[in-house]
């Protein structure tokens, strides 16, 4: 696994002037390293903090895109955390529909269908607190893909339509398929309906979900291929909202599982948690985390040793490779740390 020597500033915090209208280039340094910002405070107020470090002010209807987890998932996001942040910009949460059921035996988990999935965003704390959003709740859209090696469009929930800007607020952990979920797979997967999460994770064969070909050679087949798909994928979201006014990307490192937050049942966190980093750099914020995991030394309460297996396993960093590769964003990146 490729690790980058990256600065740590602890000093004043960098800011970046960049413009929330049209916004079209992420943040760099004059050699052209992204910046991501860190803060290892994580927190309601630190999750504001990190926000307003990036200097990007989200601005119209804003989206935040989120994983509001899978029914008995107890790592994703809590509302509580994400609250201040969210009525700051006056943000709608959304989501999508997943495109697979949880199994017999947890229907009530279920997110696979837009009435059992309200249920679960119920039940985990965000319909009380948010306006929330199904994407694809009443229909799907094509968006335009620049890379087209494996599919020749993106398909998106229709309200995705309805916003002017995206905060892509992930939570960064492992994942079965992936190897990891950040950034890029939260823009990809995690924006996709359930139609295009098929064709992404079919690496472009399977334009409508087959339920009877789910997990089939047909849908996961070619592993590279799907890490390709979802970087192409996630560059067209982040085009489209680019298009509008703007797009920027924070991820929290915390109860870190090697499992997503769409595992029903994940795997025990044996990471510690770390802090929040955001950026206006998609491939540099992915790439900062996976090098803090490369970092982590194995004590009695901080073990990375089972999610970088996964990573590898998975071919995960390929998908960070390939983003960088079609010209979603850089590897090189420096971190600035907010904190006094």
């Amino acid at each position: 696994m490729k690790k980058i020597t990256f600065i740590l500033f602890a000093a004043a915090m960098m800011m970046v002037g960049c413009n929330s209208q049209n916004q079209e280039t992420p943040a760099t340094k004059a050699d052209d390293e992204a910046v991501v910002y860190l803060t290892k405070d994580i927190s309601p107020e630190g999750l504001v903090n990190i926000y307003k470090a990036l200097g990007v002010e989200a601005t119209g209807n804003v989206a935040v895109k989120i994983s509001t987890g899978e029914g008995s998932n107890p790592n994703y996001l809590k509302p509580e955390l994400i609250k201040d942040l969210v009525e700051l910009v006056g943000g709608t949460i959304v989501e999508c529909n997943t495109a697979y059921s949880s199994g017999p035996n947890d229907l009530q988990d279920d997110r696979n269908t837009s009435e059992n999935h309200w249920k679960v965003i119920e039940r985990h704390g965000f319909t009380p607190l948010f306006k929330v959003d199904i994407m694809d709740e009443e229909g799907e859209m094509r968006i335009p893909v620049a890379d087209t090696t494996h599919l020749k469009y993106d398909i998106v929930g229709t309200h995705m339509a309805n916003y002017d800007f995206m905060i892509a607020l992930n939570h960064f952990k492992g994942h079965p398929m992936g190897g990891y979920g950040g950034a890029l797979k939260n823009l990809s997967i995690g924006c996709a309906s359930q139609n295009g999460k098929a064709y992404i994770h079919s690496a472009g064969k399977m334009e409508v979900l087959d339920m009877a070909k789910l997990w089939t050679p047909e849908f996961i087949g070619d592993q590279d291929g799907f890490l390709e798909s979802m970087a192409a994928a996630a560059q067209a979201v982040v085009n489209y909202f680019q298009k509008k006014k703007g797009i920027i990307y924070i991820s929290v490192m915390n109860n870190m599982s090697i499992d997503c937050d769409c595992v029903d049942h994940p795997a025990p966190v044996k990471l510690e948690d770390y802090g929040i980093l955001a950026s206006t750099d998609p491939v540099a914020l992915d790439q900062a985390c996976v090098d803090i995991i490369n970092q982590q030394k194995v004590t009695a309460t901080n073990d990375p040793t089972d999610l970088l297996s996964r990573i590898d396993q998975q071919h995960g960093t390929h998908t960070i490779d390939w983003a960088e590769k079609i010209g979603l964003g850089t590897k090189k990146y420096t971190i600035v740390s907010i904190d006094k």
